[in-house]
């Protein structure tokens, strides 16, 4: 299994838009990050999970070019607003393109991306979309392998990580619930967010995730979602424990 970690910033990604913070006029490519989104490649099958609003340019930099399926975590604009960016999937395969959420994110871009989700009428340069409900301790099959749901809380918002075999994807995390931490165990790399060293009020600070890393026990950890305020990339490794990365665009790994 192959994983490219497509985006690794937080919903402004970095650098922010008008800021002169250092982090945001460093030139140090480690420390520019688009939203975060991950690319997994195993046995011939393709899968993103979440497809933010830098799908196309994160599409062209790592040269997919084949897409079986859409996994998404939840409804926020930086991991959906991509969508219509699955054209070139669409109008290449010849096949609506899968997509994997909870009910309530299926609506909510449903009203947003109506006419993507339109049956009757459609206008033909419209991508089109197979729907698939995702629901908490139900695993589905993609490509004959088995994906299991992770329940997790974004503060009040239930939202979903997801494991495909030894890998854990996890992001936007506030807090976990002991039986879905057990699900996780055994995972041999572990991907979560962590914001910022500051505390946050629906997302890991740095000290959670390590917290939650150490709970875990995986092989390896990668940190995601990460804002300029968490400090300059290089700074930051180097404090970490020896099996914790920050992750980064365009880093990819083999599980």
């Amino acid at each position: 299994m192959e994983v490219y970690f497509l985006g690794t910033g937080t919903s402004q990604g970095i650098p922010v838009i008008g800021s002169e913070h250092p982090v945001c006029t460093s030139s140090d490519p480690k420390d520019k990050r688009l939203r975060v989104s991950v690319w997994v490649t195993w046995e011939g099958n393709s899968i993103v999970i979440d497809c933010g609003p830098d799908f196309r340019q994160q599409m062209l930099s790592c040269g997919c070019s084949k897409l079986d399926a859409i996994l998404f975590t939840h409804e926020h604009a930086d991991h959906t607003a991509g969508l219509d960016d699955i054209r070139p999937f669409f109008f290449k395969q010849q096949t609506n393109i899968p997509i994997y959420a909870h009910s309530r994110v299926l609506d909510n871009l449903n009203k947003r991306f109506d006419y993507i989700f339109e049956t009757e009428n459609r206008y033909p340069g419209a991508p089109g979309v197979e729907s698939h409900v995702v629901n908490s301790n139900e695993e589905f099959f993609i490509g004959g392998t088995a994906i299991m749901p992770i329940e997790v809380d974004h503060a009040d918002l239930q939202i979903f990580g997801y494991r495909i075999q030894d890998f854990v994807y996890l992001t936007d995390v506030k807090s976990v619930n002991a039986i879905e931490m057990k699900k996780l165990k055994g995972a041999k790399v572990l991907v979560v967010n962590a914001l910022r060293e500051e505390s946050h009020h629906s997302h890991f600070s740095l000290q959670d995730a390590l917290d939650f890393i150490h709970l875990i026990q995986p092989e390896k950890a990668y940190l995601t979602h990460i804002s300029h305020l968490m400090g300059f990339h290089e700074e930051v490794q180097q404090r970490l424990p020896k099996n914790v990365f920050l992750a980064y665009d365009n880093l990819r790994i083999t599980i």
